[in-house]
């Protein structure tokens, strides 16, 4: 068959790729665990989990367990007028971990897909009750995806370039510090009085895109309750941060003020098949329901709640439940908090930062996010048989709760390296 990075270039065209500079791509053969296979035999720890999604290491047995008999009992059924097992049982289990006020699942493919679902029920619940709200609030450098709706809440113009003048109404809020907070509270209810902005749509406590920036918990907590208090639907992307990653089950559980919708994909199915998933409080869903058919959600895609996706993301959450799996979060987590104590006074690092199993560090450089110095960053972290993905200057780790302590240090091992270089 050939090599199949160069038969990559025939025909595929990349994700965040401009393929006139990269234009070949490594081929991973297989995976297990933490451990990626390129097609030569070399391995590479996957220190970011695949973007967030392999949480309980590639290829686990389990959860291929569960997929495979799903498999031979029910592959796909459309979604609307049917129901199946998986999709039952799957939302009585994220019932299970979701914040109390959470009571009803809208199922879809993928990030993108969950965030365009949470941003039109937030428009619509208004729109149902005959008021024109028409206005959504957003954080600076905000990401929610790459679909228009997604785009629209965006903030990192790299990737919205060409299409921001078809855009619905965004505006912009900082991201809660405890310096800033007081001033942001008293503008944000001067624009509020005027009632039309229909929900706010934020990354909770992590912005991953924005180069993994923490914010305020507290101040976030108080943006909340004063939304709440002018009817802004609050819509927490829990994309990312959901299913463990910040130490609890979801980034909002750090929060007295829930959201009224939680987006949910990547961890979601563990990494086996894509999935997304929308949950909302029992008044949005009840803002729909209604004898006019005019007033029900009319989104839905092909695959929406595959059974096969549902078996995934089942054993998953069994798997996130598991006395065995919050212990490995919990280890990772104090490795991480060691490894600051060491890297935080080197001079080549700015700037520290730990929630949960996510640790990220700034380099005392400028670089650009996709520039040449950043790739020669990953460069230096892939011949080193650790695959970490720098955001510009910052270099962050998302690493699958399995990962073992010997693989943890040449993660921490292989960052020491890039410092003592530049």
């Amino acid at each position: 068959m050939g090599n199949i990075s160069e038969r990559d270039k025939k025909h595929i065209w990349h994700p965040l790729t401009q393929h006139k500079i990269h234009d070949t791509m490594l081929a991973i053969k297989k995976a297990k665990g933490c451990i990626l296979t390129d097609e030569d035999g070399k391995e590479y720890i996957d220190g970011i989990s695949s973007w967030y999604t392999s949480v309980y290491g590639h290829c686990n047995d389990y959860i291929i367990e569960k997929v495979y008999a799903q498999m031979q009992q029910l592959d796909q059924v459309v979604f609307s007028g049917f129901t199946h097992e998986p999709a039952v049982q799957l939302s009585e289990k994220l019932m299970e971990i979701l914040p109390d006020n959470q009571q009803k699942i809208f199922f879809s493919d993928n990030g993108s897909t969950s965030t365009e679902i949470g941003i039109k029920m937030a428009i619509q619940y208004h729109f149902n009750q005959g008021n024109k709200r028409n206005v959504l609030l957003a954080f600076d450098d905000a990401f929610h995806g790459d679909t228009f709706g997604a785009m629209s809440v965006s903030d990192l113009s790299v990737y919205n370039g060409s299409f921001e003048e078809f855009f619905i109404t965004v505006e912009r809020v900082a991201p809660p510090t405890k310096e800033n907070i007081a001033h942001t509270l008293e503008q944000l209810e001067k624009r509020l009085i005027h009632n039309d902005i229909a929900g706010f749509i934020y990354e909770p406590l992590i912005q991953g895109a924005a180069a993994m920036q923490m914010h305020d918990v507290d101040g976030l907590g108080e943006i909340l309750k004063l939304l709440k208090k002018y009817d802004v639907i609050t819509i927490a992307d829990e994309v990312m941060t959901g299913f463990g990653k910040t130490g609890k089950y979801f980034a909002s559980d750090y929060l007295t003020e829930k959201p009224n919708i939680i987006c949910m994909s990547k961890a979601l199915t563990a990494g086996m098949v894509p999935m997304g998933a929308t949950s909302c409080t029992q008044k949005i869903y009840d803002a729909f329901y209604s004898t006019d058919i005019a007033k029900g959600l009319f989104h839905g895609h092909t695959y929406t709640a595959n059974p096969l996706a549902c078996a995934s993301a089942i054993a998953g959450i069994e798997l996130l439940q598991s006395d065995e799996m919050q212990q490995s979060m919990k280890r990772v987590i104090a490795s991480h908090q060691q490894f600051n104590e060491e890297v935080k006074v080197h001079p080549k690092v700015a700037r520290t930062r730990q929630t949960g199993t996510i640790f990220a560090l700034d380099l005392n450089i400028k670089m650009e996010r996709y520039g040449n110095l950043r790739d020669q960053l990953l460069k230096h972290f892939m011949d080193s048989g650790v695959f970490l993905r720098p955001l510009g200057a910052t270099i962050y780790i998302s690493a699958p709760y399995v990962i073992t302590d010997e693989q943890l240090q040449k993660i921490y091992s292989s960052i020491k390296a890039i410092l003592a270089k530049i």
